[in-house]
C-alpha cells in the first residue's frame, strides 16, 4: 500500500493540522483554498469496462490504478479512494448508493449505480462526491436539504423527496435532478454488487459506451463521449461548444486533454 501522503496528494487534498477532523480543512476558509478539488485531479473515465475489463474495488487495486498509474475512474473508484483518504486523516465516512436521474425519462427508475459519501467531522456532516461524470460537485456541501450552492459558476441544491434526498443542478434557468438517494449507509457487498452491474452488464452504458471527462479548476467541464454521438464538449455555466469527432482522433485527445496515455477509445 502506498503512503497516506501519496493518496492525499493525488486527490488534491492537503494534510490537516493536528486536532479534531473538520471538513472546513477541505473547503474555502479565510480567503484561501485547502481543498483543490478531486474532480480536477483525477479524470472520470470508463476505459476498462469499455474494453471488457471488470473494475476491482480492492484498496490496493484502486491505489495502483488511480495513484501509481495515474489513471482515472468512475464513481465507485474515485469516491472509495476519497473515502479511504478521509478516514485515514480522521473523518468518519458513510457510503450511500444513489439512482442517477440525469438523462432518464421522467418517471423511470434506474438501479442504484452511483456512490455518494456522507462525511462526518467535528464541524458537521457533509455531502461529498468526486465521481459524478455529468458535472460533479467541486467541493463538499452541507449534508441534507439546502442550497443553492455556487461552485465556479455552477449551482447546486439538495431537496427532500421523502425518503430520498435529491441533488439538483441548475441548467438553463431550471433545476434538474442529477441523482436521488436514501440517506442511509450501505454495506460493502451492496457497493460491490452495484459496481459489478455497472462494469459488466451488457446493457450498462459504461460497457456499451465511452466517456472521459474532467473539470478544470475554473469550473470548465471537458468531456469526450459517444453516449450521444462521438463528440468533444467544453462547457461553462455561460454555454458550451461541441465538436463531432472522427474515431481516429479519440486516442490523441484522451492523451493530450485528459493525460491518459495508450488508449484508442
Amino acid at each position: 500500500m502506498l503512503s497516506l501522503w501519496c493518496r492525499v496528494r493525488r486527490l488534491g487534498l492537503k494534510m490537516p493540522a493536528v486536532g479534531a477532523p473538520r471538513l472546513s480543512v477541505l473547503s474555502r476558509r479565510a480567503g484561501h483554498r485547502r481543498y483543490s478539488r478531486p474532480p480536477c485531479s483525477i479524470p472520470f473515465e470508463n476505459l476498462d469496462p469499455r474494453r471488457g475489463i471488470p473494475v476491482s474495488l480492492k484498496p490496493e487495486n484502486l491505489e495502483r490504478k488511480l495513484v501509481q498509474q495515474r489513471r482515472g475512474g468512475y464513481c465507485f473508484e474515485q469516491n472509495l479512494l476519497l473515502k479511504a483518504a478521509l478516514e485515514a486523516i480522521g473523518f468518519r465516512v458513510e457510503p450511500m448508493l444513489a439512482r442517477v436521474r440525469a438523462g432518464a425519462p421522467r418517471g423511470s427508475q434506474r438501479p442504484r449505480t452511483h456512490l455518494v459519501l456522507r462525511v462526518i467531522g467535528e464541524d458537521g456532516d457533509w455531502h461529498a462526491d468526486a465521481g459524478f461524470g455529468r458535472g460533479t460537485l467541486l467541493e463538499p456541501i452541507p449534508f441534507g436539504p439546502g442550497g443553492p450552492y455556487e461552485q465556479s459558476g455552477w449551482r447546486f441544491r439538495v431537496v427532500e423527496e421523502a425518503p430520498q434526498l435529491v441533488l439538483q443542478g441548475a441548467e438553463d434557468g431550471e433545476w434538474v435532478d442529477l441523482y436521488a438517494f436514501v440517506p442511509e449507509p450501505v454495506p460493502e457487498i451492496d457497493i460491490e454488487t452495484s459496481n459489478w452491474f455497472t462494469c459488466t452488464h451488457p446493457r450498462s452504458p459504461f460497457v456499451t459506451g465511452l466517456i472521459v471527462s474532467t473539470q478544470r479548476p475554473d469550473g470548465t467541464r471537458v468531456t469526450l463521449s459517444d453516449w450521444d454521438g462521438l463528440s468533444f464538449k467544453e462547457e461553462t455555466p455561460a454555454g458550451a461548444s461541441v465538436r463531432a469527432l472522427d474515431p481516429g482522433e479519440v486516442g490523441e485527445l484522451i492523451a493530450t486533454r485528459f493525460g491518459l496515455e495508450g488508449f484508442d477509445g
